[in-house]
């Protein structure tokens, strides 16, 4: 990571902060941008830009731009933003497919597209999605979401064949992410099980390296110990 460009989106997140603190760590620049109001001034290695709404391509083209004028350069785009949703289809409201699309597919879509200009001219352009291995099969009450990532999945592989060569674009599908917030919601769950944050930015990290020059269009499971 010494030196690479990164954009990381949902960076104000549970695992968008320990994927940017990671890359940092490693002497990476790293440009978060996230819906919540930027937490912290500029500097030569990090700019937070806030209050974006990635489902929106405009929004989306200007943080882009705005990282890319900052570092001068864009070497990986890491699409972490989205969200989630449980609610069965035969009782949900169609506006959760819709929120759930907009925040899952179209941030990486418009973000992805608003990057690729400038990946194109790293030596190593690199695009991260997040996907979800509940996505694979969906159970109840995952609909909604689990179409999302469906959808996220689909759009990896799209983007790989179009850009071999130029870029490579690979997708994580992590189980269970041990957050706060998810051991709220799932308080009898054995947490041990699932993947930790920290798991889950080493395997984004890789495939956003050098290391990972040969791997594209892939989906990679990481499921912790589930």
């Amino acid at each position: 990571m010494q030196d690479k460009v990164l954009i990381v989106t949902g960076a104000l997140g549970a695992l968008g902060k320990v994927v940017a603190e990671t890359a940092l760590g490693r002497g990476a620049r790293v440009a978060g941008i996230d819906h919540a109001p930027s937490q912290g001034p500029a500097s030569a290695d990090r700019i937070e830009i806030g209050s974006v709404d990635l489902s929106d391509a405009a929004q989306a083209k200007t943080a882009v731009e705005t990282a890319a004028k900052h570092f001068g350069r864009l070497d990986a785009l890491i699409n972490i933003a989205g969200g989630f949703t449980f609610e069965t289809v035969g009782d949900g409201d169609m506006k959760t497919w819709q929120r759930m699309h907009a925040l899952n597919v179209l941030t990486a879509l418009n973000t992805s597209r608003a990057a690729l200009p400038h990946l194109v001219g790293s030596k190593a352009g690199r695009i991260v999605n997040i996907g979800a291995m509940g996505a694979l099969q969906a159970g109840s009450g995952m609909g909604p979401y689990a179409a999302a990532k469906a959808g996220v999945h689909r759009l990896t592989e799209a983007l790989a064949n179009e850009w071999k060569g130029k870029v490579t674009v690979n997708a994580v599908l992590p189980s269970v992410i041990d957050t706060k917030a998810n051991r709220s919601d799932m308080p009898k769950a054995d947490f041990s099980k699932w993947v930790t944050p920290q798991e889950l930015a080493e395997v984004i990290l890789f495939l956003a390296s050098d290391a990972a020059s040969g791997v594209t269009g892939a989906l990679v499971p990481v499921g912790g110990r589930m």
